[in-house]
């Protein structure tokens, strides 16, 4: 597994550092309220575990599974595979993500939480990869670094359902995905 990665981008210290970094935004800029997290699923999990014990006021937490890539590396149609549990109108919502790339996938999502009527939607994403954006309008709140045009694993996120486990966040060898 290690043996397919090209380079890492991120070391466990500077992913526990921007957790730290974000969480106490978060916390600062959300005090007196009690927003709720909302994890996108699969990615994000490793992400959201990390940044939830670095916020310092009380938060509740929910997930979504939104899929919008199959066994390969080309974005697909969108699939809701799990929605959230609560009613979220007047909730403040922080949707977690992994990785934005085209944005097209959390777009979508913050349309559909604004439809719901949720108090307010803001994103947090551990890596943006602006160089690949299609979508105008998208708000990135809080975010922990920007991410090359390459392609990325570990910390949650995958190829093919591999690499979640790596503890860095790593650029993938050509050879792998071409």
């Amino acid at each position: 597994m290690e043996g397919d990665v090209d380079h890492v981008l991120m070391s466990p210290e500077e992913l526990r550092t921007k957790c730290e970094q974000l969480g106490a935004a978060i916390s600062q800029d959300y005090k007196g309220k009690t927003p709720v997290l909302v994890c996108v699923l699969q990615g994000a999990i490793v992400f959201m575990a990390d940044l939830l014990r670095c916020i310092r006021i009380p938060v509740e937490v929910e997930s979504i599974a939104v899929s919008s890539y199959g066994k390969g590396s080309v974005s697909g149609d969108l699939k809701f595979l799990k929605d959230v549990n609560m009613d979220i109108a007047g909730r403040d919502i922080i949707l977690v993500e992994d990785i934005v790339d085209t944005g097209k996938t959390l777009k979508h999502v913050c349309n559909l939480f604004a439809e719901r009527k949720a108090a307010s939607v803001a994103i947090c994403t551990l890596l943006d990869k602006k160089s690949r954006r299609e979508v105008e309008g998208l708000e990135l709140k809080y975010v922990g670094s920007e991410c090359p045009d390459e392609f990325v694993v570990g910390y949650g996120i995958d190829y093919a359902e591999r690499y979640r486990n790596l503890p860095y966040v790593a650029a993938l060898k050509r050879s792998v995905y071409e």
